[in-house]
């Protein structure tokens, strides 16, 4: 599960444990994104972002912290990422964990069709999201479906997943930080108290 995680919220810790759950999975790698193709630069630094994930998944330990990206040149492309994996991983199911709107934009990614030879793909649904695709992205869904019996394979299939709908973002808690607000509830009072002991996030 990629992501800047600019920063971690219970919104993206939530929703990957569920998937863990969901499909039993071994682990969740959680991948800070160095620097991402598709949206402005992150506030905190790539170093910064991973010490906020290390402080909020300290005892869990279905979660590690895969920092690959951050000792890459040039933007985070997830092919790449997957490309570095399953040459760690020859023969291990692999699953790429996204939202449904990251799904819905998947065409515009870096050598996306690349991505189903190299992982399956989970798509993070809320109860009754209607991911309303484009007529090509609906046929490849549903050419690409997994079943129980496709778990075991390498990649190739794409699964979506329903999972608890918290409306949280990172940039909501940013916005708190910036008044001043310690957004309780929102995200560890571990990344918190990090977070005000680094000075993230003020408003200049």
């Amino acid at each position: 599960m990629g992501g800047t995680f600019d920063p971690v919220h219970f919104g993206h810790l939530r929703s990957a444990l569920e998937v863990c759950r969901a499909l039993d999975l071994a682990q969740i790698r959680l991948v800070p994104c160095a620097l991402p193709p598709h949206r402005i630069e992150p506030q905190a630094s790539v170093s910064e972002r991973r010490l906020m994930l290390e402080l909020a998944i300290k005892y869990v330990p279905q979660f590690d912290i895969d920092d690959r990206e951050m000792h890459r040149d040039g933007p985070s492309y997830s092919v790449d990422t997957l490309i570095s994996l399953r040459q760690d991983y020859p023969d291990n199911p692999l699953f790429l964990i996204l939202g449904s709107d990251a799904f819905n934009g998947l065409k515009s990614w870096s050598r996306w069709q690349q991505l189903l030879e190299l992982a399956h793909i989970v798509v993070m649904q809320r109860p009754g999201d209607d991911m309303q695709l484009s007529a090509e992205m609906q046929q490849w869904l549903t050419q690409h479906s997994g079943t129980d019996a496709d778990k075991n394979q390498p990649a190739g299939s794409v699964w979506p997943v329903t999972v608890t709908p918290l409306s949280i973002s990172s940039t909501v808690v940013r916005e708190e930080l910036a008044e001043g607000r310690p957004p309780r509830f929102l995200i560890p009072d571990a990344v918190i108290s990090l977070i005000e002991q680094l000075g993230l996030y003020r408003r200049e």
